[in-house]
């Protein structure tokens, strides 16, 4: 994936936990693969606690320079944009736009404080679903973070089941959130793919979060492999 065509925009880990109803001691006792982290602070923040985290991220292929000069290219369109459909959001977790742009930038700050040294102790590494390099059972959670389910549009059902196999694969238990699409929409694969995991035996439930910023966005789902 080319830079140019990549939208840095972190979050943090106080919104890791309130979208994937983690606890602090899922934080220090479980090792978390994160798929799609892109410039979010959770893997530093975590490091920070003694938890253990790998991010994985088509970003991962550039320097710290690459990522912060396009950080600094797209971070004032994407709030212009927000600003303009300030309607489509609740301002709950995030009381106001201010407080938007506060908590992306300080975010995308501290993972690029920590990215090289991450980087070299193997938390922040070049990979994408549908294929993870890593062995089976390697984690015990997997998350994915606005990227399964939101562009339903780009990626097809076959992609997601093939992405959430192996996430599965690799992890004891897989979150995703959102479930609504980039138009506020449910997601068309969620049923089809919920069906295609129960037939592997897996669990799955859909849990509502205490997390809510994209209108309608405050379910995740969950699944246990069997």
């Amino acid at each position: 994936m080319q830079l140019e065509n990549i939208v840095p925009w972190g979050r943090s880990k106080k919104e890791y936990m309130e979208m994937f109803d983690l606890t602090q001691g899922d934080i220090l006792n479980k090792k978390i693969l994160g798929c799609g982290d892109g410039p979010s602070s959770f893997n530093t923040e975590v490091d920070y606690d003694d938890g253990s985290v790998v991010s994985i991220d088509p970003l991962y292929a550039y320097s710290k320079k690459e990522i912060m000069q396009r950080i600094d290219e797209v971070a004032g369109e994407v709030i212009d944009q927000v600003r303009a459909n300030e309607d489509h959001f609740v301002w709950k977790n995030i009381p106001d736009l201010e407080s938007l742009e506060h908590i992306r930038i300080e975010a995308m700050m501290e993972f690029l404080m920590d990215y090289e040294d991450g980087k070299e102790e193997g938390r922040y590494i070049n990979a994408s679903l549908p294929e993870l390099p890593f062995e089976e059972g390697s984690f015990d959670l997997a998350l994915s973070s606005h990227f399964l389910f939101l562009y339903s549009e780009h990626m097809d059902e076959a992609f997601h089941k093939e992405g959430i196999d192996e996430m599965l694969r690799v992890a004891k238990e897989v979150r995703i959130f959102p479930l609504l699409t980039l138009t506020n929409e449910r997601s068309p694969h969620i049923d089809t793919v919920i069906r295609h995991l129960q037939e592997q035996g897996c669990h799955t439930e859909i849990v509502r979060t205490g997390y809510e910023f994209q209108k309608g966005a405050n379910e995740m789902l969950k699944i246990t492999r069997a």
